[in-house]
């Protein structure tokens, strides 16, 4: 796939979320939840959206018993978890575009909360639908190589053959594209033979944009950390270039 590498656009808030695993595992924990609900079912087979967030939280190494009291959690009749999914979309420093993801009990909060990280931090929120044109949602696959030395053909023909889209060899990772659609096909084929880093569904640029000022790029990763730390915020997808 042209263009920079997802993977390397996201690896700081990526470590950042390793350092406070709890948080990272609460995080998919609500998103699990909310699958379950929506989808009706505790069985991904049955359940497509919850199959997805479950690949997320094996690749996280979130430990299969967490994964199994969660999904208890969400069919239990005391549940009284009432989490509804918003999306945010709006500008970073020079024009960078972001998409922000959130699930949440209290809309008012959430939003007030991503429009003050917005304005504190040299950006602005936006209306609907003012950056997500400029992405595509695929399901992106993380493949550590760091160490495995693994033959690139191999990985990339067991990529295909599975019913991913593209395929591109970075430093240290190989990164698996697939449609929405086919991600937990992929996932499943994949997922005894390599590690995974990352598996999810992601919203991928289609461009990049490169901050040119320094004090702005901190000001970006600030509001970036910011927003990893907040239990709302899901997932924040940009178009920074790395």
């Amino acid at each position: 796939m042209s263009g920079h590498s997802k993977w390397h656009n996201i690896q700081k808030t990526k470590g950042a979320a390793d350092a406070k695993r709890s948080q990272a595992f609460t995080k998919i924990a609500r998103e699990m939840i909310v699958a379950v609900k929506e989808g009706g079912s505790g069985d991904p087979a049955n359940n497509s959206r919850l199959a997805t967030v479950i690949a997320k939280a094996k690749a996280a190494n979130m430990p299969n018993d967490n994964i199994k009291r969660t999904i208890e959690r969400a069919l239990g009749s005391g549940n009284t978890d009432n989490f509804e999914t918003i999306t945010y979309e709006g500008y970073g420093p020079e024009g960078v575009a972001v998409i922000v993801e959130a699930m949440t009990d209290n809309r008012n909060r959430t939003a007030s909360d991503v429009r003050h990280l917005f304005d504190k931090y040299g950006g602005n929120l936006g209306a609907a639908g003012c950056v997500s044109w400029s992405f595509d949602k695929k399901g992106v696959i993380v493949i550590d190589n760091e160490d495995e030395e693994l033959d690139e053909d191999t990985v990339m023909m067991d990529a295909l053959e599975a019913g991913a889209e593209d395929f591109s060899p970075e430093e240290g990772v190989f990164e698996v594209y697939t449609a929405p659609e086919n991600f937990s096909q992929v996932v499943s084929a994949l997922e005894g033979k390599y590690k995974f880093l990352s598996a999810q569904e992601e919203m991928v640029p289609q461009n990049y944009v490169k901050i040119t000022d320094p004090d702005n790029v901190k000001k970006f990763e600030k509001m970036l950390e910011l927003m990893d730390d907040n239990d709302d915020i899901q997932n924040v997808w940009h178009n920074m270039e790395a």
